[in-house]
């Protein structure tokens, strides 16, 4: 039996010195042949792992040692690529979003690529617990020829425990510059009843997880007709997805009745997507 859904309130319940606060910061740069952390600040429950890896790419793994998020908690991830370097950022595990006594669960995300330089931001799906209230924001500045490959996912309800998001709010924001002009901008709000909502035909038809990837790169762009037959084999069967061109972005976005089956789904495209393996903590 789970506890119901507090709606939002004017004022916390909760004072703001018992919530959770902090971050990572990350500067990566060219030395030598390889990719190199050059600044490395966390803060809070949060930290970075950077697991070897074995060619010119750098990859880090964001770790929240305090096991998820709950109303009032703030998270802010920083991470700058510097001239011609290669980095992978994943999480350690999804994210869970707790249900909140009124106040919105804050993720910040600022992410910088520099001159010929390629990032693949690529945190693992946020479990939003009904009555969670989740504010998130992704914030991308691109040089004229970076590459940039990013994933952001969110389920509503913990799908193995039978659980339905009956109310809560997601706010979700992403901005996308290139050369300092804005080439994307996306603005999703679910606020209420958030099962409801989602059961509508034009909002979500049922769905149960929603995903979206944007890939900035002229190797990107020339790939959306053979990613639109990927998207229609058998494997995707579960899943509702479409891939397009915006500005010069190719953007999908996929939705599904069923979580786990728009994970498997997601896994598929993401190994098309960067043209190699996920990092190793997507299958753990």
């Amino acid at each position: 039996m789970f506890a119901p859904p507090v709606p939002a309130a004017s004022d916390p319940l909760l004072p703001a010195y018992v919530r959770a606060a902090g971050g990572v910061r990350l500067r990566f740069g060219r030395v030598g042949a390889r990719t190199q952390r050059l600044d490395v600040a966390e803060s809070g429950g949060y930290r970075a792992r950077f697991p070897t890896t074995f060619d010119a790419t750098s990859e880090a793994v964001l770790i929240n040692t305090g096991g998820g998020m709950a109303g009032g908690d703030a998270m802010r991830v920083e991470v700058a690529l510097g001239p011609g370097s290669d980095a992978i950022i994943t999480t350690q595990a999804a994210e869970k979003i707790y249900r909140s006594q009124g106040s919105d669960t804050r993720i910040q995300t600022t992410l910088s690529v520099e001159a010929s330089a390629r990032l693949a931001w690529l945190p693992q799906e946020s479990i939003l617990f009904s009555g969670a209230r989740l504010s998130r924001s992704l914030t991308i500045d691109l040089a004229p020829d970076s590459e940039l490959i990013g994933c952001e996912s969110v389920f509503f309800g913990r799908a193995a425990m039978g659980e339905t998001m009956l109310r809560g709010s997601l706010r979700d924001r992403w901005r996308i510059r290139r050369a300092g002009r804005l080439i994307f901008a996306d603005d999703m709000r679910l606020e209420g009843a958030i099962a409801a909502h989602l059961a509508r035909p034009a909002i979500g038809a049922g769905s149960r997880a929603a995903a979206t990837i944007v890939a900035a790169g002229p190797r990107h762009l020339a790939s959306c007709d053979d990613l639109r037959t990927l998207l229609a084999q058998d494997a995707f069967a579960d899943v509702e997805a479409g891939a397009g061109i915006v500005a010069d972005l190719l953007v999908i976005r996929m939705l599904s009745v069923d979580a786990q089956a728009l994970r498997r789904a997601l896994v598929t495209l993401l190994v098309q997507v960067t043209g190699r393996a996920l990092p190793r903590t997507w299958s753990t």
